[in-house]
Parts: C-alpha cells; structure tokens; sequence
C-alpha cells in the first residue's frame, strides 16, 4: 500500500515489480521509462495494456528470444533494435544433443556429471508423474540423490528442495519449468530435457541457459520420443537448438522461430502464423511494398540490373592484387564471421534507392570503423546498379574503358553515336565516372 500511494504522490523514482504494475488500481503520478524484463512472456493482453496506460513514454523490452511479432516489428523498422553479442567471461557454449529417449543415455550424462563432482537438472514438466520419473532415475542411478520441485509444492517445502540443491546436497533436481529462470548454480552443468518437443524454441533456449554459467563444458540432452526423431516442426526447433549452441545466439534462434512459425497478425492480436509457401524474405519485401504504398511513398523494384566490368574482381580468393584490376568485396580480415558476410552482401544486393545505399554505408562506418579498398569499391558497384536500374538500364557493361548501356536488350547510344570512355587513371575513379555518366540519361 504504501508503495502505492508513493508512485501516485512522485514519491517513489524507481519501482520493480510484476504485471500489477499494470493494474487500473495503480496510478503514477509522472512515468518517463518502462522497462520490460523476459518479453516473451508476455500476452497480447498485458502489451495492450502497455500501448494505452504508457502511451507517451520510453519503453525498453529485453528478451533473450523475442517472440515473432516483436522481433518482426524491430526487422522492418518499427521498433528500434539493439543486441549484445558479448557474454559473460570464462563462458563456454553448451554442447547440445538431440537423442531418443533411452535410460542408458540418461544413466550415463548423469554419472558423467557427477564423477566431475557436478550436478544434474532432469526436466520432466508433468506433475502427475514426476514421482514415478524419481523412482526411474533412482533406480537407474542409486548412488545419487534425487530431489523433486514443482510449482504445486508448498512453499516452504519448495524453498527446502532448493536450498538443498543450491548447497550441494542433493545430486539431480527432477523438476517442471520453475527453473526456466532465475536459476543461477554453477555447479549444475549437466541438463535432460525429457519431452523436449513439447517446448517451444525460447523455452528450450532458456532451459539450456541453467547449465554453462562457470568456466566449465556444460551438456544438454533433449529426449523425445523415437517417432519424432525423423522430422516435423518440433525436429525443426530441436534442430536450430542444436545448430545455434554459441554463446549469444539467442537472436539466431529468435529468428529461426520467425520462419518457423511466421511474424504473426502484425495489427490483430496473434504473435505467431505460418507464412504459408511464400517465403519468409518475400513476405517481407511484399509486406514493405504494401505499406509504402498506403503511405502514399513511391515504391522501388528490386533493383536487378546486370553488371559486366572488366576490372573488378568480386572473390576475394580470386585477387592477387593486379594494379590494373579493383578488389570489390567484404575481405576475411574486415568481417571474419562468414554468416555476417552473407548478411552485409545480402543487405547490399536488397538495397533499391540510392538513399538505402548511403543508410547502408552510414550504418557499416558506425559498426565497423574505417572502410578498405574492396568495401569502397562493393558499395560503389551497388551504387552504380541501383543508379542504372532507377534509369531502366538492364545492363552495365564496362570493356577497355569503354561504358556500354544495354535497355530491353538494346544498346543506348547518346548523340554521335559512340559509347562514352572513361576517363579516370585509377579503377575507383571510373566507378564513380560511370556512376555520373549514368546520373545524365
């Protein structure tokens, strides 16, 4: 209560708390940030809530695994995006498996673990038969002690089962999805995952995060049932689980549940929906045209002009630096993360204005500092293909300096009917001549 009437009177500058903070009953007398821990957890009920009680205020949402709606709102720009790739130090990623259900398997993680003096989480997320779950593990693994928690225990009985756990008196905690979060022991470095195929990507995301929180490898073996072993959404998630096991790879995962399960009703209340057959990054391109055009905003085509010019070399394997030649590409040294190559290319090839072109290369200057000849030289190509594809030219063809423009399959030709010659000494420079050339038609 007292709380209460300290945020209605401005008394209060910081409170933490749960969704009550949302409730009619409570008023803030002036509310500046609103900051929004595990994200994911929350219904379209409660962000309703947010969008009309916080209308006029910075909110800031953190998630380790956004759900597809939201993570979508940030793709196309709704919403601002930051991520931190950086984890803890002394981190090791954890090493992930996917296996049928087998008590020989579980026999074994779980001595392994406890001969290195570790301990167990076993996730079994049905009441009802967690007793007879114990029973099993007991018998499989009699030298160990196996505590029970679930969140239809009593309090007090819950905090006893933990303390326990906690202080390294007990060998496996058999427990539901309490210890999704919250949970930080890191001597528990060894985690089952029985029915694994129930969860979805951000929960198993979130359970695999209990283990590998010391200096130490850390296990994570999701079983699930010999039939669905072959295929099926729940193969697909398990399978990014187990393709994603670096530290800091819960945006990854976020995403592949994106295509998995769609972006969603973007205006209506679902946070999830199959794109059907068309495709994640058409949906998007389609969905990006569509609202441009309400906006009243002229739309671009995907800018598909073709380029022929003789002295640029796109592979970076292909360049043995010939000084009649120019690198155009993102080198290994600049961007060693081949995924983040593919990523900044692709980014590149999407771009349809010359404004997006410039955005682009505002954006690479702030992430990743002073530009090298073959980067210079990528955006400037990119440029010259957006510019010529604005003007209808289908080709750019550049041959002993000479600069031939092809449109429906036919030369253009300016007046005196000669290809115009570039007159620049050094390769960038005929870039950005052709770039002006192609500005005049």
């Amino acid at each position: 209560r007292d709380t209460v009437e300290g945020l209605r009177d401005g008394k209060v500058d910081i409170v933490i708390g749960t969704h009550r903070l949302l409730s009619t009953g409570i008023d803030y007398q002036k509310i500046g940030l609103l900051v929004v821990d595990e994200e994911q957890r929350f219904g379209v009920r409660h962000k309703e809530i947010l969008k009309e009680r916080f209308r006029l205020i910075d909110v800031l949402t953190l998630s380790a695994t956004p759900i597809p709606r939201t993570l979508y709102l940030s793709l196309m720009g709704a919403r601002d995006m930051s991520t931190i790739d950086t984890p803890p130090p002394n981190r090791l990623p954890v090493q992930t498996s996917i296996c049928a259900y087998d008590e020989r398997l579980i026999r074994n993680a779980i001595r392994r673990e406890l001969t290195r003096g570790g301990q167990v989480f076993f996730l079994h997320n049905r009441v009802a038969t967690i007793a007879g779950m114990k029973e099993r593990i007991q018998s499989l693994v009699p030298e160990a002690k196996v505590v029970i928690g679930h969140g239809q225990m009593d309090r007090e009985n819950l905090e006893l089962v933990m303390h326990q756990f906690v202080e390294g008196q007990a060998d496996v905690l058999l427990a539901t999805t309490i210890i999704e979060s919250g949970i930080d022991i890191p001597n528990a470095n060894t985690i089952l995952i029985d029915r694994a195929d129930r969860f979805g990507l951000a929960d198993l995301y979130q359970l695999r995060g209990r283990v590998g929180r010391a200096g130490r490898r850390a296990y994570a073996l999701l079983l699930l049932p010999a039939d669905l072993i072959a295929g099926g959404d729940a193969r697909k998630r398990l399978s990014a689980i187990k393709q994603y096991t670096e530290l800091g790879s819960g945006f990854k995962i976020a995403m592949r549940d994106l295509e998995i399960r769609g972006a969603g009703s973007l205006l209506g209340t679902k946070q999830s929906g199959h794109i059907t057959a068309v495709g994640f990054e058409l949906y998007c391109q389609l969905l990006q045209q569509s609202v441009e055009h309400l906006q009243g905003k002229k739309t671009f085509k995907r800018a598909d002009t073709q380029l022929r010019i003789d002295f640029i070399v796109y592979s970076e394997s292909a360049w043995t630096g010939q000084v009649t030649k120019a690198p155009a590409f993102f080198p290994r040294s600049f961007g060693p993360d081949p995924e983040m190559r593919v990523a900044a290319y692709r980014q590149l090839a999407s771009a349809r204005t010359e404004k997006e072109i410039k955005t682009i290369e505002k954006d690479w200057r702030d992430r990743f500092g002073r530009f090298p000849e073959p980067v210079k030289n990528l955006i400037t190509t990119n440029l010259l293909r957006v510019v010529a594809s604005s003007r209808g030219v289908q080709m750019v063809e550049i041959s002993k300096d000479k600069l031939m423009l092809q449109r429906n399959g036919d030369y253009i030709l300016p007046p005196g009917g000669k290809f115009p010659r570039l007159s620049s000494q050094h390769t960038k420079d005929k870039l950005f001549q052709a770039v002006e050339l192609l500005k005049t038609l």
